[in-house]
């Protein structure tokens, strides 16, 4: 159901949305009807974040892999 919704999402939202359930429920705003939706969601948002943190980690390892590469192959020994 949310997943359209949260492939357009960014880490920002989610978090923010995330925030929200969990101070809604630590000031018992959430009623016992709407909780367990609301827990599906969080667990949801959770997922998100954690997918989206691990495929950044990853981008981010392969800038600086390509950038040290880059660098090695620039530089040429001296003594050659």
């Amino acid at each position: 159901m949310y997943f359209c919704i949260m492939k357009e999402m960014r880490y920002t939202e989610a978090m923010e949305e995330l925030e929200e359930i969990i101070l809604q429920m630590e000031k018992s705003e959430i009623s016992i009807d709407d909780l367990s939706i609301k827990v599906k969601r969080a667990s949801e948002l959770i997922l998100f974040c954690r997918e989206k943190l691990r495929t950044t980690e990853l981008d981010v390892e392969g800038i600086l892999k390509g950038l040290e590469e880059s660098s090695s192959s620039q530089e040429s020994p001296s003594n050659e």
